[in-house]
């Protein structure tokens, strides 16, 4: 009876043993996952930092030029603002990324149309500021969408490993919660008209 005992209490510890193991093991994994998500969150940000940076140059630059649609940089400023007011020091919940996707949108849709305006106005186009200041937020924006591929696909291996079984039930207990993707902006699928 005692060996019994002494057998079921040894099969119930090995079990506790192993299930300690792997809790322990999939909350380990589930931390790595999330430092690399938080990792690729920096990136974003720091990409559009650089964005955000340029843009008063080129503002100026712009400024230079006389007889300039004054509407067109006002935008530009604007949407400037609105996206330094979106402050998130961490990785974003789903609404925070949505605030914070729809700030980058509207700036992004301010400087198409600014240099859409530029077009019209060669002396600007020849300055070699304004060409400089083009090619940089041209491989700025390049980076972005390099960067937001990166976090979606961080994000993605995240999301996976957390609702996996058993991990699902340790993230749970733990507070893990899913990271949300860039989206594509709406409509965005519909390819642009061009006339001439």
């Amino acid at each position: 009876m005692k060996r019994i005992a002494l057998g079921c209490g040894a099969v119930l510890v090995l079990v506790a043993v192993i299930a300690g193991v792997a809790v322990m093991g999939s909350y380990n994994h589930l931390v790595t996952l999330e430092e690399a998500v938080k990792s690729a969150w920096s990136q974003v940000e720091n990409v559009y930092q650089r964005r955000a940076d340029l843009i008063p140059n080129l503002v100026e630059t712009v400024k230079g030029a006389r007889d300039f649609e004054k509407s067109t940089l006002t935008a530009v400023v604007e949407a400037r603002a609105k996206v330094s007011q979106v402050n998130i020091n961490k990785v974003p919940s789903a609404e925070e990324m949505q605030k914070f996707q729809s700030a980058q949108d509207g700036l992004s849709s301010a400087l198409s149309r600014l240099l859409v305006v530029v077009e019209r106005y060669p002396e600007l186009k020849a300055t070699q500021n304004f060409l400089d200041l083009q090619a940089q937020l041209e491989g700025t924006e390049n980076r972005i969408a390099v960067e937001r591929r990166r976090f979606n696909e961080v994000a993605q291996t995240f999301n996976t490993a957390r609702r996996r079984f058993p991990t699902v039930i340790i993230a749970s207990l733990f507070g893990f919660q899913e990271h949300p993707y860039f989206k594509a902006v709406e409509g965005s699928s519909v390819p642009p008209k061009v006339t001439f």
